[in-house]
């Protein structure tokens, strides 16, 4: 096509030419270049120097104000525990308000961050009734306070004196007034009410002097022991008048005597001391419970029955009862005619021994009844159908 004389060709003055003179001019201007490549540092020096400034004083800034924050939340009196009513305490039932209160004695009118909350803390569960302590602060200006206290288990004699002890072999003393949150100006009554009573045997075997570790060892036996005699759901554990785990072989328990009538009138409601062994626990239980009115009937000065043996099990009678035991196991075994459900007698022997009375009769157990100077008379009971 012919060019038109007006064209802005022909003039050359074409857009493209005046759009690449204008990015000339715009490149002759001098420029500040902040160049990234390759990392967040600006590769010239002044722009280096621009940040590093820029972080300096927000390095100061920050700085200045924590200091500001910090005066003002250690110095301000709105931070400050104004008195006990601004320490909370919960979880206490034995322990009284008085005795927790103690250990913040210092605390009160101190700015609530210069309390030592771990140190607080350490201090609470060094009482003996508490078992576990949290504090916290709570913002303005107030403490919570939450304890845990220990659950008793069992009486144990601590000298002269009847303490308790719990599951973890703490020793622990009576609650008295001061521990079950009485007032000074409380009458007897409402000391007596608040009081908290308890129904435990008394556990033998644990004492003061012993480390921690072996008192935690035997209440394990001692928790494994009850756990087993109610393991029928029976509640025979409320039976138990005093349990002894010296040693760890032979749990001791005093059982009180349920028998009555007949021969045992005179003899009932008094205790018998039963040797359950390390085990079987709630199986002996029933075996010395079957056989109590027929061991009574035979001797009725029974004080002690030891069920360790797997086919025998070993009576003990009162001091002072060997004569009449003597007696009583001679005539017997003279018996022209056994009872109903008994054998013939198979052996005897007189009671004149020097060693003491002895006799050896089979009617529905063998029994044979010996006897050591000065000390109880013992008989050993071969159990027949009952060998554990």
């Amino acid at each position: 096509m012919p060019l038109r004389h007006d064209s802005s060709y022909a003039n050359g003055t074409s857009d493209d030419i005046d759009t690449e003179s204008e990015f000339e001019r715009q490149s002759t201007r001098p420029r500040v270049h902040l160049s990234f490549h390759g990392g967040l540092l600006p590769k010239t020096l002044w722009g280096r120097i621009a940040i590093s400034c820029g972080l300096l004083l927000l390095a100061v800034v920050g700085t200045v104000a924590a200091l500001a924050v910090h005066s003002f939340l250690l110095h301000d009196e709105h931070f400050v525990v104004s008195g006990s009513p601004s320490i909370q305490i919960a979880g206490n039932s034995l322990l009284s308000r008085a005795q927790l209160l103690s250990v913040f004695g210092e605390d009160v009118e101190r700015n609530i961050f210069n309390i030592p909350l771990s140190q607080r803390r350490a201090e609470l569960e060094r009482l003996p009734w508490v078992e576990h302590a949290t504090v916290m602060r709570l913002l303005p200006n107030r403490v919570r306070v939450a304890i845990v206290e220990r659950t008793p288990v069992a009486f144990v004699r601590q000298g002269s004196e009847i303490g308790l002890v719990d599951a973890n072999g703490v020793l622990l003393n009576m609650p008295g007034p001061d521990l079950s949150g009485a007032n000074a100006d409380d009458s007897s009554e409402a000391v007596a009410r608040n009081t908290p009573h308890y129904s435990f045997p008394v556990l033998t075997g644990i004492a003061a002097s012993d480390p921690l570790s072996v008192r935690s060892a035997r209440m394990k036996i001692y928790l494994g022991f009850v756990a087993a005699l109610d393991g029928g759901g029976e509640k025979i554990s409320q039976l138990l008048s005093e349990v002894d785990v010296s040693n760890p072989e032979d749990v001791k328990a005093i059982l009180p005597d349920a028998t009555s009538g007949g021969a045992n009138a005179a003899s009932a409601g008094s205790d018998i001391l039963v040797h359950f062994g390390d085990g079987k626990y709630l199986e002996r239980y029933r075996q010395y419970e079957q056989h109590l009115t027929e061991w009574r009937t035979q001797y009725p000065r029974l004080a002690s029955v030891d069920l360790r043996y797997e086919q025998q099990v070993v009576l003990e009678m009162q001091p002072g009862s060997t004569a009449a035991a003597a007696s009583e196991v001679a005539s017997a075994g003279t018996a022209s005619t056994a009872t109903a459900g008994s054998a013939t007698p198979v052996a005897q022997k007189t009671a004149a021994n020097a060693t003491g009375p002895a006799l050896a009769a089979k009617s529905k157990s063998l029994v044979a009844a010996k006897r050591t100077p000065g000390k109880p008379t013992a008989a050993a009971v071969a159990m027949q159908g009952d060998a554990r």
